[in-house]
């Protein structure tokens, strides 16, 4: 945190205005060019927490249209291009993990308040880069995106995933204070979503 490098990073300030309206002028588009800018610093994980974005939530219990029309997807989506593509323009994209997702889906039926509540059965996950194949699609769900269709996968099979991408077995186990072993991850890689496998 004290390098000179990663201090240069997080100040966004001094991004040109091009590159700060490619991302977006808003909390997500610039928490997404930091990211991208801690990529060229050597920062090896970073986080990007998207709770609030132009005073918005997607915790769209009501307003669900609305909220992802106006607000919420333009953003999201002006931001995630920006950074895919800068990367891949800086030769980054190849040994960068994207991985843009939620914890938990919504449900397929829009409730009283227009809007759509928690659903854990079935969502959408997106990766681009660190060897995945562009433009590739992994299972499917059922017609109203209530359950999986095809090829289901758990949390745990993505985070199987990630590990094994960061060349970390994924059942390796850990320890936690008390000594019982816990693995990392219970789940199997997807390994058809990269070039590589």
């Amino acid at each position: 945190m004290a390098s000179g490098s990663v201090s240069r990073a997080l100040d966004v300030t001094g991004a040109d205005d091009k590159t700060q309206e490619r991302y977006g002028r808003n909390s997500f588009g610039w928490s997404l060019l930091m990211a991208r800018r801690l990529v060229e610093a050597g920062v090896p994980f970073i986080n990007v927490h998207d709770f609030r974005q132009q005073g918005q939530n997607w915790d769209s219990h009501r307003d669900n249209f609305n909220q992802h029309k106006k607000f919420l997807l333009p953003q999201a989506d002006q931001a995630l291009s920006a950074l895919i593509e800068d990367l891949e323009d800086r030769g980054l994209l190849e040994t960068t993990l994207v991985v843009a997702l939620g914890e938990f889906g919504r449900t397929p039926k829009i409730n009283g308040t227009a809007g759509r509540d928690h659903w854990p059965d079935c969502y959408s996950v997106l990766l681009a880069g660190g060897g995945v194949r562009g433009g590739t699609y992994y299972g499917a769900s059922d017609a109203s995106g209530a359950y999986p269709a095809d090829l289901p996968t758990t949390p745990a099979d993505l985070a199987a995933t990630i590990y094994w991408r960061f060349g970390i077995d994924p059942k390796r186990e850990v320890h936690d204070r008390s000594g019982r072993p816990w693995r990392l991850a219970d789940g199997q890689p997807i390994r058809e979503l990269f070039a590589d496998s």
